[in-house]
C-alpha cells in the first residue's frame, strides 16, 4: 500500500487529504480563524468553581469558558504551581526544573475548592476542542508531543507504548530514555520509536525540552490574561507528525511557504525523506488533480454508497452517531439470503472503518448491521472490524454484535467530527430557485471580463469554472476564450474546478488573489 499526502493551502485555511492507493482515507480542514487547537497551552485565570461537578471554568479567550476537572489537575499539580509562581515572579532568572524540589502529590479524592479559588493563575493545555455547545476541555498535566516521544514535565516515569510487544525492545527503550532524561521530566515512548537509534531519540528529546523552555519564557511579563504561551505546530505539520511513515511516496503541496514548513520538519525527523515533498505548480486545483474533490463529494453526507448498490445512512445526535447498513437494490443472485447479508456487512465494515477516520467520528457509535442468523458469521464480522480498525490511530473499543444485530464502538474524540456539507445553497440563484437562462451565462462572464479590463485595469486573469462550462468555452476552432482574448487584449486562462457548481465562477488576478465579481441581483 502506498500513501500520499495532499495539502491544499489557501488564504482562508488549509485542507489536508491522506490517500492510500489513491483512495481518500483521512481529511482535515482548518479554517484560518480557528486558533483553539488541541495541544495549545495558555496562562489563564480561574473564572468560576463548580463544587457539584468537582471542576472549574477557566477563561482561555474562547466564547465559552473552558472546563477543567479536578482529576485533570494531575498528581504533580502543587509542584507545577509552585514552579510557575517562581517562574512568573520578579526574578529575572527562570528556576531550573531539574533541581526544583518536588511538592506533595495531589490525591485523587480531593475537591476543587482545596486546590483552586476564583482568580488563581493556572497553566492549562487544551485536550479537547470546543464541541457543539461545550467549550474546550483542559488539563494541567502538560505534554509536548513529538513523532517518537511525548515529554511530560514533573513526571519522572518512562512509559512505553503497549503496541511495542517485544520485552527486549521495551527494556532497551526504557533504559535508553532513562539515561538521557533530565530529572523532573517523564516521557512516553510512542510506537514509531521501535527500533530507533539513540541519536534519533536524543535529538527529538532536545527539541521537546526546548519547547518547554520556550513555554516558560513566554509566561514572563505583564501581558493580559489569558495568554497563549505555546502554540501547537501547524495542522500540516501536526498531521504529518502523527501520520508519517517511510511508505510515503510523496507529499504534494501547493504553496511555497507550506512546502518550507513541511520540508523543515522532515529535515528533523527523516532527513532521507526530504525529497518526497513536492511543490504542485499546475493550474488545475490540487485536489482536482489528485481526485480528492470528487471523493469528498461522494464520501460525505447522510448517505454513502459502497458496494453494488449497498449504502450506509449516517446520523449524528447530541449523544452518539448511528450508522445503518442497507443492502439497497443489489441484484439478486444464487447466493442465500444469509450469504448476501454477510457479504454486504463485510463491505460495510470496511467502509465504516474508513468513514470513522475520514470524518474523525468520535464518542459512541452504534452500527445497525443487516441481521445474520449464523453465529459464525457474526463472529467473523466482529473479528474483521477489529482487524481493519487496527490502522486507526485514535483509541477505540469494539463490542461484539448484540442479539439485536447492533455493534457498539467507542472512539476517542478530541475535536468535532468532520462535517463537510455536500448539499449547499445554490450559488447561481442564492436560494431563490430562479436564475437567468443558462444560455446567458457566458454573456455574464464576458460582461465581468469587460469590467475587469476596462474599469479595473486587469490584463492577466484566471477564470475558474465548472468542467462542463470549461468544455463549452473551449470548444470550436475559434473558441469563446480566444474571442475574449482578442476582443479585450488580455492574458486569460480558463481552468476547470470540480468544487464549483454548474453556473458558479471565480476570477483570480496575477497575484493569485480572488476578485469578488458576484452580484446576487444579476443571477435572479
Amino acid at each position: 500500500m502506498t500513501s500520499e499526502l495532499v495539502i491544499d493551502a489557501q488564504k482562508n485555511g488549509i485542507s489536508i487529504a491522506l490517500l492510500e492507493d489513491g483512495r481518500l482515507m483521512e481529511f482535515q480542514r482548518q479554517e484560518q480563524q480557528q486558533s483553539y487547537s488541541v495541544g495549545n497551552i495558555y496562562l489563564a485565570k480561574v473564572k468560576k468553581l463548580m463544587p457539584g461537578l468537582n471542576a472549574c471554568f477557566v477563561d482561555v479567550g474562547h466564547e465559552r469558558d473552558a472546563f477543567l476537572h479536578f482529576l485533570d489537575l494531575g498528581p504533580n499539580y502543587y509542584s507545577f504551581q509552585k514552579y510557575l509562581k517562581q517562574a512568573t515572579g520578579n526574578s529575572r532568572k527562570t528556576p531550573n526544573i531539574s533541581k526544583f524540589p518536588r511538592q506533595p502529590i495531589l490525591g485523587k479524592d480531593g475537591t476543587i475548592q482545596d486546590a483552586l479559588k476564583v482568580g488563581d493563575e493556572v497553566m492549562v493545555q487544551i485536550i479537547k476542542e470546543p464541541i457543539s455547545t461545550k467549550g474546550p476541555r483542559l488539563s494541567c498535566e502538560l505534554n509536548y508531543a513529538g513523532r517518537l516521544l511525548i515529554l511530560n514535565p514533573f513526571d519522572n516515569k518512562v512509559s512505553v507504548s503497549n503496541k511495542i510487544k517485544s520485552p527486549e525492545e521495551r527494556n532497551r527503550l526504557r533504559q535508553l530514555i532513562a539515561s538521557i532524561l533530565p530529572p523532573n521530566f517523564g516521557v512516553i515512548v510512542r510506537t514509531v520509536a521501535e527500533g530507533k537509534r539513540a541519536a534519533e531519540l536524543d535529538q527529538e528529546l532536545k527539541v521537546l525540552l526546548k519547547r518547554w523552555e520556550n513555554t516558560i519564557t513566554a509566561t514572563r511579563g505583564n501581558a493580559r490574561l489569558p495568554k497563549l504561551v505555546y502554540e501547537e505546530t501547524s495542522r500540516a505539520v501536526g498531521l504529518l507528525r502523527d501520520l508519517f511513515n517511510p511508505s510515503y511516496e510523496a507529499i504534494h503541496v501547493n504553496k511555497p511557504d507550506t512546502l518550507e514548513e513541511v520540508t523543515d520538519y522532515l529535515k528533523v525527523i527523516a532527513p532521507d525523506k526530504e525529497d518526497i515533498v513536492k511543490l504542485y505548480k499546475g493550474e488545475i486545483p490540487i485536489f482536482d488533480k489528485f481526485g480528492v474533490t470528487k471523493q469528498i463529494k461522494a464520501s460525505f453526507g447522510k448517505t454513502v454508497t459502497f458496494k453494488r448498490g449497498a449504502y450506509l445512512v449516517i446520523e449524528h445526535t447530541e449523544a452518539l452517531h448511528v450508522i445503518d447498513v442497507n443492502s439497497g437494490n443489489r441484484a439478486k443472485n444464487s447466493d442465500s439470503q444469509e450469504a448476501g447479508a454477510f457479504d454486504v456487512n463485510i463491505g460495510a465494515a470496511e467502509e465504516i472503518a474508513r468513514q470513522l477516520r475520514l470524518r474523525d467520528i468520535g464518542g459512541i457509535i452504534i452500527v445497525d448491521f443487516i441481521d445474520m442468523a449464523e453465529a459464525e458469521h457474526r463472529d467473523q464480522l466482529y473479528k474483521y472490524m477489529v482487524e481493519i480498525l487496527k490502522q486507526d490511530r485514535s483509541r477505540h473499543n469494539i463490542l461484539p454484535l448484540s442479539k439485536f444485530g447492533l455493534m457498539q464502538i467507542t472512539r476517542q474524540r478530541v475535536r468535532p467530527a468532520m462535517d463537510v456539507v455536500v448539499e449547499e445553497e445554490c450559488p447561481s440563484c442564492f436560494g431563490t430557485g430562479h436564475i437567468k437562462s443558462s444560455i446567458l451565462f457566458t454573456d455574464i462572464l464576458e460582461r465581468k471580463i469587460k469590467i475587469l479590463v476596462t474599469e479595473l485595469r486587469h490584463n492577466k486573469l484566471r477564470l475558474f469554472v465548472h468542467p462542463y462550462v470549461y468544455a463549452y468555452i473551449n470548444q470550436g476552432i475559434i473558441s469563446l476564450k480566444q474571442k475574449w482574448r482578442m476582443k479585450y487584449g488580455l492574458s486569460l486562462k480558463i481552468i476547470p474546478d470540480q468544487a464549483l457548481a454548474m453556473l458558479q465562477y471565480k476570477f483570480v488576478d496575477r497575484n493569485g488573489d480572488e476578485i469578488d465579481m458576484k452580484e446576487e441581483h444579476e443571477m435572479k
